[in-house]
C-alpha cells in the first residue's frame, strides 16, 4: 500500500492551488506572544529565566534567525510547511494506544431495536448511506466548505474528505505511517470489513460491477451474523492487538506477518473502505456517558473492545442494544470532516425510508468470507497482554456527559459575545475554582483556509482570562459587578483575538514546532528555548478542549491528552450546551463529575453577571445601582435554588482556598450519579420528543 504523500501538489479536486499557502509568522511576534502566553503559567523566577532564553534565541544573527530563514525557504518548496512536522508530532510519533488517548468518537442517538434483525437493518441502511457518500467523494462532487464564525465565507481546503475511506494508519516501531489507496496504482477497494463476535468478515459491496442494494446488504449481514454465532471454532480476539501501544502493536504485526494467511487477512482489513462493528448488548439501559465510553473503547475484551480495528479511520458501531456511533483514527482528518460525514449519513437515514426493495437482487450472492488467522503462542501472549492493558484503560477512563440547560448560544450572542470564547472562559473559571491555578489549555483551530491546512492551537489560558477568574473567585466584596463584567469582556476579547491569529496562520504553536523541526533536520543541538521549563509546561495541555457543533442529534467525545488532565468537548446549541468531560481515575487531581458541577456553576454565575449588568441603566445613581444589583442577586438566588453543592456566594468563599476535588470513591460515585442521572433524564426526554439533545 503506497505511502500517503503529505505534500500533494494540489487538492484531488484541483481546487487546492487556488488557496493561499500557510504564512510563516514574524519571528519576534511569535517570541513576544510566547512570553505573554506562558509567563502566568510558571513561577516569577522561571518566567525571568525564560525571558533571557527567548531573548538569546531571537537575538540578531542568532539561532532563531537561522531557523526562521530555513523555515521561509521550506515554505517556498512545500505546499504546507508545517504539515508533515505537525502530523508526525501530533500523531505518528505518538506511541500511546489509539483508543481513548487519540481516537475521538461520535455518539448517535440511542436506537430502539426490538429484534436482532432490526440492528442489522440499521447497519444495512447505514452502509447504503456510506456508499452513497463515497459516490460523491469519487466524483469530487462535494460542495466546497466555507468558513463560519470569524472571517466567514472563506473557502476551505477539502483534501481531508478524500482520506475518509482511503487511509490507514500503519504501526511502526518508532513512528507510524499514514498510507492511502491510490486508484492509479491499484483498484479502489470494493469491500467493507464487518466485525462480529470478535471475528472479521469481508463484505463485498460491489459484485459483478454493481453496487449492492440495501436488501442485498441486509442479506449478507444476516449471513455474517449467523456465521459469527455458529459452532465453528472461532479465532482468538485478534482485534485487541490494535488497541495496544503503537510500538507493541507494530511488533505483534511483525510476528503476524510471518504467516501468509495472516498477511492476506491484514491486507483485506488495511484496504477496506471502513469497518462496521456489530456489537453485543452490554446493558438494558445506558447513560450518555456509558454510551460514550463504549464508542471510545468498547468496554474492554470482555465486552466489545476486541470487536474493533483501531487503525482504520472510520469504524461504524451498531450495538444490538441500540448503542451506535462511529470511532475514528484521527491522523487523516479533523473533527469537522467527521461531523460533516456523519451528519450526511444520519440525514440520509432519517430522510429516506429503508430501501430494501429498491432494485433487483443479485441472483446468487456469494457468501461473505471469514478472515483466518494463524496464531502462534507468541501471538497469543501479545493478545493477552493487549487485553490486560485495554482493561486498565477502560477502568481508568472517567467520562461525564452533561447537558447544560441553563441557556445556550443564543443567550451568549445577545450579550454581543462569541459563544466559543465565552465557553472557553467558563472552562478557565471552572478549572481555576477546582484547582486554584491556571493551566496550559489547547483549543483546536482550523487552518483549512490554507493549502493542506489542518489545525493550530488557540491558547485559551490568557492573562485576561486569569484576571477574570481571580475576580470571580477571590471573594473580595470591593470588586464590583461592573469590574467583573469588564474583565469578562476583556477575557472574551483576548480569546477572540487569539482565535483570529490562529485561523489566519499567525498563532505560535505551529511556528515553534516548525523551528524545532528545522533544528532537528539540521542535526543541531536542541535550542535551549525548547528544553526550557516554560516550554515543557506550556506544552503540557492539562485542558484539551474542542468545540464540535452538530446540526443533528449526536455528540462528540474523546479522552484527556495528559495523565492529570481533562478532555472537554462541547456542542453549543440554541438553548443548551452538551459537555463531554473526561479524565483519568488514576489521577488524584481530577474528577470529571466534580468538574462538570463546577462548570455548571461557572456558567450560571456568568449568566447572572451578564443579566445584572445589562439591567443597570447608565443614568442610575450609585445608590440605585446598588439596590438594583441587590434585588437582582436575590432574584437570581431564588431562580437557581439548590443548583448544586458548589453554589456558594462570594461572601461564603472569602478566605477559602479554591476547591480541589477529593477522589474518595464514595464521594466520586455520588457526584457521578448526580450529574449523569440529570444528563440521561434530559436525553431521554429529548429522544421521546424527537428533538435534539
Amino acid at each position: 500500500m503506497p505511502v500517503l504523500d503529505p505534500q500533494p501538489s494540489k487538492d484531488p479536486g484541483g481546487d487546492d492551488l487556488l488557496l493561499p499557502k500557510l504564512p510563516v509568522p514574524v519571528l519576534q511576534d511569535t517570541l513576544d506572544m510566547y512570553l505573554r502566553c506562558t509567563e502566568h503559567l510558571v513561577t516569577e523566577e522561571q518566567a525571568k529565566r525564560t525571558q533571557g532564553t527567548v531573548k538569546k534565541f531571537g537575538a540578531p544573527g542568532g539561532v532563531g534567525e537561522l531557523l526562521q530563514k530555513r523555515l521561509l525557504e521550506r515554505r517556498e518548496s512545500k505546499a504546507n510547511w508545517i504539515y508533515d512536522y505537525w502530523l508526525n508530532d501530533m500523531y505518528l510519533s505518538n506511541r500511546q494506544a489509539l483508543p481513548v488517548n487519540s481516537s475521538p468518537a461520535m455518539v448517535f442517538p440511542q436506537q430502539i431495536f426490538k429484534a436482532p434483525i432490526d440492528s442489522l437493518r440499521f447497519a444495512a441502511h447505514l452502509i447504503s448511506g456510506v456508499l452513497e457518500y463515497k459516490t460523491h467523494l469519487d466524483a469530487r462532487a462535494l460542495p466546497t466548505d466555507y468558513a463560519r464564525g470569524q472571517l466567514a465565507g472563506t473557502p476551505l481546503c477539502m483534501e481531508q474528505y478524500y482520506r475518509l475511506f482511503t487511509s490507514y494508519r500503519l504501526p511502526g516501531p518508532a513512528r507510524d505511517t499514514l498510507v492511502a489507496q491510490e486508484s492509479s496504482v491499484m483498484p479502489e477497494p470494493e469491500h467493507i470489513i464487518v466485525a462480529c463476535k470478535n471475528q472479521f468478515f469481508v463484505l463485498d459491496v460491489v459484485i459483478n460491477f454493481r453496487r449492492l442494494n440495501e436488501r442485498d446488504l441486509l442479506t449478507q449481514l444476516d449471513k455474517i451474523f449467523k456465521m459469527a454465532n455458529g459452532e465453528e471454532e472461532r479465532s482468538p480476539p485478534i482485534g485487541l492487538l490494535t488497541s495496544d501501544g503503537r510500538t507493541e502493536w507494530a511488533e505483534s504485526r511483525r510476528v503476524l506477518m510471518k504467516e501468509s494467511t495472516n498477511r492476506d487477512s491484514l491486507d483485506m482489513i488495511e484496504r477496506c473502505l471502513c469497518l462496521v462493528c456489530l456489537d453485543d448488548a452490554t446493558g438494558p439501559y445506558m447513560t450518555d456517558a456509558h454510551r460514550a465510553t463504549l464508542m471510545l473503547h468498547g468496554g474492554g475484551g470482555a465486552k466489545n473492545g476486541a470487536n474493533r480495528w483501531y487503525d482504520k479511520p472510520m469504524q461504524f458501531v451498531v450495538g444490538s442494544d441500540g448503542c451506535c456511533g462511529v470511532v475514528c483514527e484521527h491522523s487523516a482528518f479533523e473533527g469537522i470532516v467527521l461531523v460533516q460525514c456523519t451528519e450526511y449519513l444520519l440525514k440520509y437515514m432519517s430522510g429516506s425510508p429503508s430501501k430494501l426493495v429498491r432494485a433487483a437482487s443479485v441472483s446468487e450472492l456469494p457468501a461473505p468470507r471469514r478472515l483466518r488467522w494463524k496464531c502462534t503462542p507468541e501471538v497469543h501472549k501479545h493478545i493477552a497482554s493487549s487485553g490486560d492493558k485495554l482493561l486498565r484503560l477502560v477502568r481508568n477512563l472517567d467520562m461525564n456527559v452533561h447537558k447544560f440547560c441553563g441557556y445556550g448560544k443564543e443567550f451568549i450572542k445577545k450579550q454581543k459575545m462569541s459563544p466559543d470564547a465565552y465557553i472557553q472562559v467558563a472552562l478557565q473559571l471552572a478549572y481555576y475554582r477546582c484547582h486554584g491555578r491556571p493551566v496550559s489549555t489547547y483549543e483546536s483551530a482550523s487552518i483549512r483556509r490554507f493549502r493542506e491546512g489542518r489545525v493550530d492551537n488557540i491558547r485559551s489560558a490568557t492573562p485576561e482570562a486569569l484576571s477574570f477568574v481571580k475576580a470571580m473567585t477571590d471573594g473580595k466584596l470591593d470588586t464590583s459587578n461592573t469590574e467583573k463584567m469588564e474583565k469578562l469582556r476583556g477575557a472574551i476579547t483576548a480569546q477572540t483575538k487569539y482565535t483570529l491569529l490562529a485561523i489566519t496562520g499567525m498563532a505560535i504553536d505551529n511556528h515553534l514546532l516548525g523551528l524545532r523541526g528545522i533544528a532537528q533536520e539540521l542535526q543541531m543541538e536542541k535550542p535551549e528555548i525548547f528544553t526550557d521549563e516554560s516550554y515543557l509546561v506550556s506544552n503540557h495541555f492539562t485542558l484539551s478542549t474542542s468545540q464540535v457543533p452538530t446540526t443533528v442529534d449526536m455528540f462528540c467525545c474523546y479522552g484527556p491528552v495528559v495523565p492529570n488532565g481533562y478532555g472537554a468537548c462541547y456542542n453549543p446549541q440554541s438553548d443548551h450546551i452538551i459537555f463531554c468531560v473526561s479524565s483519568f481515575r488514576e489521577s488524584s487531581e481530577t474528577c470529571s463529575g466534580q468538574f462538570v458541577l463546577v462548570l455548571e456553576q461557572a456558567l450560571l454565575e456568568m449568566r447572572d453577571l451578564c443579566n445584572k449588568c445589562n439591567l443597570v441603566r447608565p443614568e442610575q445613581t450609585a445608590t440605585k445601582k446598588g439596590q438594583a444589583l441587590e434585588t437582582q442577586t436575590r432574584a437570581c438566588s431564588r431562580e437557581r435554588g439548590a443548583a448544586g453543592p458548589m453554589n456558594a456566594t462570594a461572601g461564603d468563599q472569602k478566605n477559602q482556598q479554591p476547591h480541589v476535588p477529593v477522589r474518595a470513591a464514595a464521594d466520586r460515585n455520588k457526584v457521578e450519579a448526580h450529574t449523569q442521572t440529570s444528563s440521561s433524564q434530559g436525553e431521554s426526554s429529548a429522544l421521546k420528543n424527537g428533538s435534539k439533545p
